[in-house]
């Protein structure tokens, strides 16, 4: 079971991002993002792995990446 405990969201106007996606992938300690045919994409096994460091948050433009607290209703974002 997936995203009980994290939600992510990217912005459609970046998920084909090629580049984003790559860093994204790089980034991100437990590989919640992967470069799938030159998208950004959300592995969504491994999204309650999340360890809320914002490192995706820093290395995407503001609005691109939401990571939703889904167990206090909060959002991160930039």
């Amino acid at each position: 079971m997936s995203r009980i405990f994290i939600d992510i969201e990217v912005a459609d106007e970046v998920r084909d991002d090629t580049a984003l996606a790559r860093k994204l992938a790089e980034v991100c300690p437990v590989d919640i993002y992967a470069e799938q045919g030159g998208k950004v994409a959300v592995v969504d096994e491994n999204v309650d792995e999340c360890v809320l460091c914002g490192l995706c948050l820093d290395a995407s433009p503001p609005g691109a990446v939401t990571v939703k607290k889904l167990y206090d209703g909060t959002t991160l974002t930039r």
